[in-house]
């Protein structure tokens, strides 16, 4: 997943940081909630924000509202040291989708992201399931990608892989996390599978295939222009 995590605290903020991209996360860090709200409207792809609820400008709270009064269904993880029902209640209703109180374990806060990306987008905050990058379409409801309008016909792989790709235009992914979104978890592939499913989609893709970049010795980005 790509994440956002705003926590003021440097290392704890470092930390989840290490550990997430360990866990093969694409991860961006504010150390505010005005620097988080700017970061999340800069970067689209993100899916998720992992918010503190005690920030040193504007609460977590308030990040959350005003993510969602611009219409962003982002997922959001509250984190907060305060553990009382009343508390638990006001980060849900500012908008967050799950609640986690400090202390944590690491191992739960990774299973709740897991739980959080199966539940997917509520119904409610669904945006139309398009992404479009230069003449690059791709329709998740349809499962249909087209280039300047014409079909393209893509294998589930090739499909998955082009949707991580569409997902964070402009950033360099590493095959292991291109293979982590890409690939159903337990199947057993090496990251040169990337690099053959690469070459069949940017086949496919014909002159479009140029918008897919290698990043020499990391892995891949698609160009956002």
């Amino acid at each position: 997943m790509h994440l956002l995590v705003i926590e003021d605290d440097p290392r704890l903020g470092r930390l989840l940081k290490r550990l997430l991209e360990d866990d093969r996360h694409v991860v961006e860090l504010a150390a505010d909630g005005e620097s988080g709200l700017e970061i999340a409207e800069d970067a689209p792809g993100i899916e998720c924000v992992i918010l503190d609820i005690g920030l040193p400008d504007i609460t977590g709270l308030e990040v959350a509202r005003r993510l969602r009064e611009t219409g962003s269904t982002v997922t959001i993880l509250m984190l907060t040291a305060r553990d009382t029902v009343g508390d638990r209640v006001s980060g849900l209703d500012a908008g967050a989708d799950d609640y986690l109180v400090k202390p944590f374990a690491f191992e739960e806060l990774s299973a709740r992201l897991r739980a959080l990306s199966r539940r997917g987008v509520p119904a409610g905050r669904r945006t139309a399931p398009k992404l479009v990058v230069g003449p690059i379409t791709l329709d998740e409801t349809a499962r249909r990608v087209t280039v300047e309008g014409a079909s393209v016909d893509l294998s589930p792989r090739e499909f998955s892989l082009l949707e991580c790709l569409l997902r964070h235009p402009g950033q360099t992914l590493s095959r292991d996390q291109l293979l982590d979104q890409a690939w159903p978890f337990g199947v057993a592939v090496t990251p040169n599978a990337v690099d053959a499913y690469i070459h069949y989609l940017r086949d496919k893709l014909g002159s479009a295939g140029r918008f897919i970049q290698t990043v020499r010795g990391v892995g891949y980005r698609l160009a956002d222009a």
